[in-house]
């Protein structure tokens, strides 16, 4: 279903005096389009794409509102900007600010119930007010390029990524299936996709997190549009994968391609921005070239957004801002509560790897060494994080740490005595003493369960004999709710009605039902807003603090590591290629490896 874009009161539009000579230039427009497919793929662009206003975006008073029910809800308010041929226009907010909503109108793609209104949106010179979705049609992946979030569920999971990338060739009739098939294999190693010709042929569930988001840059850009959209388009994925990507979107920017990017990660912006838009409840509430904006930010929200980036400059300090009933936001000190060494250089080891080792099968004669040799100590009220790429073997060891897999070689120890060894019937009885929150609460609750149940489940029994009395296991769910800052209320509602930050306290207050020593940390935080993430990581920090909690912080995301972590591991092919505390390691890296990481790492400069 098409959204009708209606302009507003006094300008012109299908009714006006004006419409033949606007209607024609807008069907002229397309059309020409439509028929130059073939000249405007890859190094055949031609003149199609050499005009200075080719890729230009004008938007003026754009408002969205979605209906439902009778009931109308604003989510855009008055939005305007303009965009250059060659330039990259940022939008920026936490989700709920309304950036995605305004880029999917760009291309036709609000939604059902939308409500669209503008003063004026044009790309490329043309009036899209009134486009029908044949229009649309026409005009994506010729035209605009459509860059989404979350690649695996973008893709087909069905069909092989060659075919996806093919499909927008097919669509716009470009040469036959041959031609398109080599054309594929060609986008995906134009985008950095190793062994191109193999990856085709394969599904999305057999590519990495980054090689599946290359796969839709390659789909986006296969008819050489004069847009590109990119909706989060390194959210999740590794910091040398990420910077790839960013390489990739700055050619495409460097050959005229306008780029409007969607984030909510500042330091990505820095990296590629020209100017920048910080939404905030549907509103731009400031505006500005990159280096305005991030060097002397006017709005608080903005100020706020930029004090919530983690890194080097943030330990030991409070991310989130001031709680509204101002409430003192500074934590203790940092190791405030951690032991301090008695002059004998001894701290209480809670959990101790020694030499593990993980292989598995590829089948035939194959195997695939995920851990090998990973030995490390964790000492009570401490943070060891663990960084690498995807396959560098964090969530192996994290499973392994966990019992959750036996190791091949090596063992661990968990509160001095053995674990690994152990048989699950043995385990059993201790696994309250380690626990774990991932990186999607959602997928792991029953959506059919309450909040209170999700946590009242993990509770647990009274000397294996029973249930604790209703009354008194609801009063601790209460307790553990209003623990990780989750209002009264929060525990009649289920999991699909609250917030991205709200789950991940959910799951934060499941992990603490049991009382544990040590909780898992696996990719934490990594999918959230830098906002959310902000509150979180503060969180994580008082409950510490609180309760003398020991963490295993495993993450991609070299600033929040540097920002927890009193100790770190890299991780590269399964192995420890380096480690030492958080200063040592990415202050002074030893290592080639490493040292690659850190100059990786995107920083908030402009």
């Amino acid at each position: 279903m098409s959204t009708e874009i209606v302009p507003v009161p006094g300008q012109k539009n299908g009714r006006d005096a004006g419409v033949e000579t606007q209607e024609e230039s807008r069907r002229s427009a397309l059309g020409q389009a439509a028929g130059g497919t073939a000249t405007r793929v890859g190094s055949e662009r031609g003149e199609a794409g050499g005009s200075e206003a080719s890729g230009r975006v004008r938007v003026a008073g754009l408002s969205v509102s979605f209906e439902r029910d009778g009931v109308v809800r604003p989510v855009v308010h008055d939005v305007s900007f303009d965009l250059g041929r060659g330039e990259c226009v940022a939008i920026v907010g936490e989700s709920g600010s309304g950036k995605s909503v305004t880029a999917r109108t760009l291309v036709g793609l609000t939604g059902h119930g939308a409500v669209v209104e503008a003063d004026a949106v044009e790309l490329d010179g043309v009036d899209v007010r009134g486009f029908s979705e044949a229009d649309w049609r026409r005009t994506r992946g010729l035209r605009v390029g459509f860059v989404l979030q979350d690649a695996l569920v973008s893709l087909d999971p069905l069909r092989p990524v060659g075919k996806e990338v093919e499909e927008s060739l097919r669509l716009h009739g470009w040469r036959d299936r041959r031609a398109r098939r080599a054309k594929a294999v060609e986008l995906l190693e134009q985008v950095g996709v190793p062994a191109a010709d193999v990856r085709a042929r394969q599904r999305p569930d057999q590519l990495s997190g980054g090689l599946r988001q290359r796969a839709l840059i390659a789909s986006a850009i296969a008819l050489d549009p004069d847009l590109v959209i990119a909706d989060e388009p390194t959210t999740a994925l590794d910091v040398t994968v990420q910077e790839q990507v960013l390489a990739l979107l700055d050619q495409t920017k460097q050959r005229g391609v306008s780029l409007v990017l969607i984030s909510h990660d500042l330091s990505v912006v820095a990296r590629l921005a020209d100017r920048i838009l910080v939404m905030r409840a549907g509103r731009v509430v400031e505006s500005g070239t990159t280096h305005q904006v991030l060097t002397d930010p006017q709005h608080a929200y903005t100020k706020a957004l930029l004090a919530a980036v983690p890194g080097e400059h943030t330990r030991g300090q409070r991310l989130s801002p001031p709680d509204e009933d101002g409430a003192p936001t500074a934590p203790a000190p940092r190791g405030s509560v951690r032991p301090v060494p008695d002059g004998s250089g001894e701290v209480e080891v809670v959990l101790e790897a020694t030499g593990l080792a993980k292989r598995f099968s590829l089948g035939g004669s194959t195997t695939l060494t995920a851990v090998d040799d990973v030995s490390f100590t964790l000492a009570r009220g401490r943070t060891l994080g663990i960084v690498g790429e995807s396959g560098s073997g964090k969530s192996t060891t994290a499973r392994l740490v966990l019992g959750l897999s036996a190791p091949d070689a090596g063992e661990v120890e968990l509160l001095g005595r053995p674990w690994s060894v152990l048989s699950e019937a043995q385990r059993r009885p201790r696994r309250g003493d380690i626990s774990v929150v991932y990186q999607d609460p959602l997928s792991s609750f029953d959506p059919r369960w309450t909040v209170e149940r999700i946590v009242e489940d993990a509770l647990p029994r009274d000397g294996g004999t029973g249930r604790r009395n209703r009354t008194e296991r609801r009063q601790r769910v209460a307790d553990l709710l209003q623990a990780v800052g989750l209002p009264e209320g929060t525990a009649r509602r289920a999991p699909l009605r609250l917030s991205g930050g709200q789950r991940q306290r959910v799951a934060i207050a499941r992990a603490l039902a049991s009382e544990p020593s040590v909780l898992v940390l696996d990719e934490a935080v990594s999918a959230l807003d830098v906002s959310v993430q902000a509150q979180v990581l503060d969180l994580l920090d008082d409950l510490q603090q609180r309760f003398g909690l020991s963490y295993l912080f495993i993450s991609h995301d070299l600033g929040v590591v540097y920002h927890v972590s009193d100790e770190v591991l890299v991780m590269k092919d399964g192995r420890v290629v380096e480690r030492g505390t958080a200063e040592e390691v990415f202050e002074r890296p030893q290592q080639p490896y490493t040292r690659q990481l850190v100059s990786a790492l995107p920083r908030l400069s402009a």
